[in-house]
């Protein structure tokens, strides 16, 4: 069974008060006892002695009848003090006056007359006499002489005196009781509050998120860092680590240290968002998205997430070569039912010799096709892309031819399929749009392992590249106009080509066209 959080905050202040309450109150009550105890003790001493200095005192000792004179002289002054008794006696302890005056004349009891009598000492005593047990101020009784000639006794019976302490603790009790109600009372506001900053949620609940957030952090390819209004790092992920290359962990250090060029502070003070940014740091690209972190409409921090910009771009570029594919796939098929249509049509309408020979201008151009690329090319890779593009150029009536010469062994395990299908792809795609600028578009692929470069050579017989092409492999550069120009086909094969190691060349040929050449190094 969970327990509240709110419940266990009233518990614990509840119990705590109480505990802490109870011990006060138990050692301000045993403080007020003893005092309570002093007091009447020195009351009852300093009564005593101002009882046996008093002339009426010390003359009727000196009388024949004592006790007409002491016993209501001793009355007054117990009124008077308001002490449970006030006796004398003489010096064998017998009574000259007592509140019973019955007793009068009868011996003093609770064995705590010899210091007086026999020492001659003033003191407080605890003893049991005829009315119980009380606390007493003894005093002995001189005549002019100096001669001890009789007591002087005054009580507070010990009942009385914890009736008292009971009184006193019973409005301590109260206010106790009345601390333990205010505290208790604090401690459920403080609970309140405690779980609305909390935003309602139990601890197991927020123990339940925190290793949620742990293994989404995890889980999540992106890097994120977190910051809070000082600029310091308050939390990275383990993704974060990797792409960034830390040795160490970061948490606590201020990101301008760690991360020099860094805008994130710049995000502390406008408050805005921003999205899709580039930063560079260790020679990678990333793309950054930043967003403030508010708490009750004020900035908090700023929390960033980014992604290595090659792997979005090789995604980017396997997904755009897919439709390449599918694009090339639905040409060939196309071109393929209208030469089977025609086929059709031939036999249909009786032509045999029209229909034979059209079957043999397929067959000798599959074969040459064929024979060169499954026999000396021998890349499966390359041989989809080739097949692919073939049924692409027919679709375009554009020539495609494979060079003869070609001879390709299956290509190293560092060049990847994505890496092959964005150089080949947009190199071919290229010289295609090219060569539609000439009445009868041909485009020729070349290739060679001979040596210790893979060669890839795509020529088209356009109208050539302008003389002055400084920005040709930049992103956003293209010879195309209209709603077609990207300018990002170049760029990802420089790009693709730089990772694997290699070079492009191209120039025009005096014929015209353009021949673009790609050197892929064998071992990187």
């Amino acid at each position: 069974m969970q327990v509240s959080i709110q419940t266990k905050i009233i518990i614990l202040i509840f119990t705590l008060l109480t505990f802490v309450t109870v011990v006060l109150s138990g050692f301000f009550a045993y403080l007020e006892s003893q005092d309570i105890e002093d007091t009447l003790g020195d009351k009852a001493l300093s009564t005593a002695t101002y009882v046996a200095g008093s002339p009426v005192v010390r003359e009727a000792f000196a009388s024949e009848n004592p006790s007409s004179v002491l016993q209501p002289y001793a009355e007054r002054i117990r009124e008077q003090s308001g002490a449970e008794f006030v006796v004398i006696g003489d010096e064998n302890g017998i009574r000259y006056a007592h509140p019973d005056e019955w007793k009068i004349g009868e011996h003093m009891v609770g064995g705590d007359n010899a210091r007086a009598l026999e020492n001659g000492e003033s003191y407080i005593s605890q003893a049991e006499g005829t009315l119980g047990p009380s606390l007493r101020g003894k005093t002995p009784v001189r005549n002019d002489a100096g001669d001890i000639v009789g007591i002087i006794s005054v009580g507070f019976l010990i009942e009385d005196l914890r009736a008292t302490v009971v009184q006193r603790l019973g409005i301590l009790g109260l206010l106790a009781l009345f601390a333990i109600g205010i505290g208790t009372v604090g401690a459920v506001f403080l609970s309140r509050s405690i779980k609305k900053d909390m935003y309602g949620l139990e601890p197991f609940q927020i123990a339940n998120l925190y290793e949620v957030r742990q293994a989404t952090l995890k889980a999540i390819r992106e890097g994120i860092i977190a910051i809070d209004t000082k600029s310091t790092i308050t939390m990275v992920n383990d993704s974060a680590i990797d792409m960034l290359g830390f040795q160490e962990n970061v948490e606590g250090s201020l990101v301008t240290d760690i991360l020099p060029n860094s805008v994130m502070e710049r995000v502390l003070q406008h408050g805005e968002p921003e999205f899709n940014q580039e930063f560079s740091m260790n020679g990678k690209l990333f793309i950054v998205n930043r967003e403030p972190i508010y708490h009750k409409d004020t900035i908090a921090g700023v929390v960033s997430t980014f992604r290595d910009k090659t792997e979005m771009m090789d995604m980017a570029n396997t997904l755009s070569d897919i439709k390449k594919y599918s694009d090339d796939l639905r040409s060939q098929n196309h071109e393929f039912s209208n030469k089977l249509y025609a086929l059709a049509g031939y036999l249909h309408l009786g032509k045999i010799e029209e229909a034979i020979q059209l079957i043999e201008e397929e067959t000798v151009n599959q074969e040459r096709q064929t024979s060169v690329l499954f026999h000396q090319i021998k890349d499966s890779a390359v041989q989809a892309i080739l097949t692919g593009k073939a049924g692409r150029a027919s679709e375009r009536k554009i020539e495609f031819n494979i060079d003869e010469a070609s001879q390709l062994d299956p290509l190293p395990e560092h060049i990847s399929q994505t890496q092959l299908i964005s150089i080949l792809g947009n190199v071919i795609d290229n010289a295609m749009d090219a060569s539609l600028q000439h009445p009868a578009p041909s485009v020729s692929f070349f290739v060679t392992d001979l040596g210790n470069d893979i060669i890839f050579e795509v020529t088209d017989n356009g109208n050539g590249l302008p003389a002055d092409l400084p920005d040709l492999m930049e992103k956003g550069f293209s010879t195309k106009t209209g709603e077609h120009k990207r300018g990002y086909g170049l760029a990802i094969i420089r790009e693709t080509v730089e990772d694997l190691g290699g070079m492009i060349e191209f120039h025009n040929r005096e014929e015209g066209g353009t021949v673009f050449s790609i050197y892929i190094p064998k071992n990187k």
